[in-house]
C-alpha cells in the first residue's frame, strides 16, 4: 500500500543554476549533492534535480516516487490490477528498492522501499563529496 510521496524529481537544463534557485531563492535545505543529482528537503518530500541531458525527455523528465513498506508486495498488487512495469523490483546502491511504471500520460512513477541504514550511509558519503 502506498504510504506517501517520497520524492519528486525534476530534470533541469542547468544543475548549478537550479541548485542555487532551490537553495537560495526558495530556501530549501540541501540534503546531499552529487555531480548528477541534488536533493532538497521540502516538508518531508525530497525535491530532486537531475540534468536534462541524462534523461529521455517526455519519458523520464519528471518522476514521483511513492514510499511503500514492501516493493515486491506492491509490485504484485499493481500487476494484478493491470499495471505494466518498465523496471521490475531492483535494488539501488543508495539503499532503495524500486519498481518503475508510468501513468496513462507517460509520467514516470516509482514505488520505493528504503533500507534506512544504507540510505543514511550513502547520504553521508555524498555529503562528503
Amino acid at each position: 500500500m502506498i504510504k506517501t510521496v517520497w520524492s519528486i524529481t525534476l530534470s533541469v537544463s542547468n544543475l548549478e543554476r537550479s541548485k542555487r534557485f532551490y537553495e537560495e531563492i526558495l530556501g530549501f535545505n540541501k540534503k546531499y549533492e552529487y555531480s548528477s543529482y541534488v536533493g532538497f528537503e521540502c516538508g518531508g518530500v525530497e525535491i530532486g534535480l537531475i540534468p536534462k541531458d541524462t534523461v529521455e525527455i517526455g519519458k523520464d523528465s519528471a518522476s514521483i516516487e511513492f514510499l511503500v513498506d514492501n516493493v515486491d508486495k506492491e509490485y504484485r498488487r499493481l500487476v494484478s490490477k493491470g499495471v505494466k512495469f518498465t523496471a521490475e523490483p531492483h535494488d539501488e546502491p543508495w539503499g532503495g528498492r524500486q519498481a518503475v511504471f508510468h501513468d496513462p500520460d507517460g509520467n514516470r512513477l516509482c514505488v520505493t522501499e528504503i533500507d534506512w541504514k544504507k540510505y543514511f550511509k550513502a547520504s553521508l558519503e555524498g555529503a562528503a563529496e
